[in-house]
């Protein structure tokens, strides 16, 4: 370990590691953290919108501390290991003497410095990343069977990370075809086949629903060069903030020798391109290019050592860099350091306070809003639970069993689509929510309709539409009202309208149980729908989201 790493370097490194554990300790968390601190208190194989590493971290974190930093203290130490391991993928003689210039380089990253502290999957799709590709380093160096074991194990890892992790394995292998001739590399992947498949078939067991969501469900809306393409170039600067022109010219000047190298701009690149081509169809968002932080500091350190006028100027500006960084790293936690503006670390202690002193122990049910349901939890230690409809989408809260936990209570319900309620507050920056009771609740989310035919044939004005009942209990007909939510090509809705029920013999959803109902779908008043989705209210909530999007034929 002392060839490897200097006391210097330790230096630099443990001031890192204590920064960032400070930041975690006073920083309130944000949304996305809460609501994958709620994945850990119900360990899965995976949740509905990401693979489980993220919610392990935060149940080994709680084993150590409680509150903000008991969820992110696994987030600092993986932060700190990236860094590591990073400095193990230069090779450059010479780095020991730019050790300072290396930390400066770090901070320069925005996001990559926020993944240091903020526990969320880029964060473990970081380390991963690093450690891949230092395996990958290693087996082309030596080969053997414990290093494609190893890799494999890593490549497994960095699935259960994120999703994006492909993207990183299919690059790699992009750069150096031979892979596919050789025997140890089919090991590698046999083991990280093996290794995920507890993941798969955890998929299998939830109908693919993570998969169809983020390929098909999401919502999207027509292309805006500005909003998309353009939008998509100004997040890869701010990915690297002031000393973006360097990292970037480093990726584009560098010549691999070897393939090692090789593999480090075909990741950038690859994914740079990818997502390149997905700006056309969607809207992008920063963190999705994270992964290039990796192979992309190798190569800006690298070229920092090797060219000393940019030497210079990326020190300098650097420095700018870090200046600004802790700064707004102290505004994280107190809001007037930059009084004209907010985010989601200021007042969530607040407006969870203020609800609490309403309601009590009442469990809380949010409307549409799988973010301050947990928050709510986290800050309150009450029960609470998102109820998602139509005009929403589906979540964790749509999957597991946070719907019981309420069934049949007294609830505190919450909604800022409303104009009156029994009781207001309004959250730092934000709008007015209304609440009111509803003393027994009930809710019958998880009921699916299906048709049997993959695509709607509008020209039929009856349809044998299927619901299966998930729940134990038995359901009266006359308790729902099934809708029918017709959508557009970006799958937005353009009207949701009444569907009329042409089976008088059927009377009850019986539990485990699908039933046959005729439905007399409505004509629809709006242009032409793409897709369709039923959509199920009960007890005058607002309707559900019971389908996925069934395609219309045209």
């Amino acid at each position: 370990m002392g060839n490897l790493f200097s006391k210097s370097f330790f230096v630099f490194l443990g001031v890192l590691l204590l920064i960032n554990l400070v930041q975690a300790h006073f920083t309130p968390l944000i949304y996305d953290e809460t609501y994958y601190w709620y994945y850990a208190q119900n360990m899965a194989w995976g949740y509905f919108d990401h693979p489980p590493m993220v919610a392990l971290l935060v149940k080994l974190s709680l084993f150590f501390f409680e509150g903000e930093l008991g969820v992110r203290f696994f987030s600092c130490l993986f932060g700190s290991g990236t860094v590591m391991i990073i400095w193990l993928l230069i090779d450059r003689d010479a780095k020991e003497k730019y050790i300072p210039h290396f930390f400066v380089l770090l901070f320069a990253m925005v996001l990559f410095n926020a993944y240091g502290f903020l526990i969320l999957p880029d964060t473990p799709l970081l380390f991963f990343t690093a450690l891949f590709l230092l395996l990958y380093k290693r087996f082309l160096e030596k080969g053997g069977l414990p290093l494609a074991i190893l890799l494999g194990l890593a490549m497994a890892a960095l699935l259960y990370s994120k999703y994006h992790a492909v993207l990183v394995i299919f690059f790699v292998l992009l750069s150096n075809l031979a892979l596919l001739r050789n025997k140890l590399a089919w090991v590698a992947v046999l083991v990280a086949v093996l290794a995920y498949l507890p993941h798969l078939n955890w998929l299998y067991q939830n109908d693919f629903i993570s998969v169809k969501y983020h390929l098909f469900e999401r919502p999207n809306q027509p292309y805006d060069f500005a909003e998309f393409t353009l939008g998509y170039f100004l997040n890869l600067i701010v990915n690297f903030g002031l000393l973006f022109p360097w990292f970037y010219w480093a990726l584009i000047t560098t010549k691999p020798k070897d393939l090692f190298t090789r593999s480090l701009t075909y990741v950038s690149y690859g994914i740079i391109f990818f997502f390149f081509l997905s700006s056309f169809h969607r809207r992008a968002q920063a963190q999705w290019v994270i992964a290039i932080s990796v192979p992309m500091m190798v190569l800006a350190f690298q070229y920092l050592i090797d060219h000393r006028k940019s030497r210079k100027w990326m020190y300098r500006l650097g420095i700018v860099s870090v200046v600004l960084l802790f700064y707004t790293r102290a505004w994280l936690v107190y809001q007037p350091l930059l009084p004209f503006m907010g985010y989601e670390t200021h007042g969530p202690k607040e407006w969870v306070k203020t609800l609490k002193d309403i309601v009590g122990d009442t469990p809380v049910v949010f409307e549409n809003s799988y973010r301050r349901a947990p928050m709510y939890s986290f800050y309150s230690g009450n029960t609470s639970f998102s109820l998602n409809n139509i005009y929403y989408r589906q979540n964790q809260y749509s999957i597991d069993s946070a719907e019981a936990a309420v069934q049949h209570r007294r609830v505190a319900y919450v909604t800022p689509f409303a104009n009156s309620g029994e009781f207001t507050y309004v959250p730092f920056r934000s709008n007015r929510y209304y609440g009111w009771y509803i003393d027994n609740f009930e809710s019958y989310r998880k009921l699916r309709c299906f048709l049997e035919d993959p695509e709607l044939d509008l020209s039929k004005g009856i349809q044998l539409v299927q619901i299966y009942n998930p729940y134990s209990d038995t359901i009266p007909l006359d308790k729902i009202k099934i809708n029918i939510a017709y959508l557009d090509r970006y799958k937005d809705i353009l009207e949701l309208l009444p569907v009329e029920m042409k089976s008088p013999e059927a009377r009850f959803l019986f539990p485990k149980d699908t039933t046959m109902i005729n439905c007399q779908l409505p004509t629809p008043t709006k242009e032409h729908p793409a897709y369709i989705k039923f959509s199920i209210s009960e007890n005058e909530l607002r309707s559900g989201i019971n389908s996925a999007s069934i395609k219309v034929k045209q």
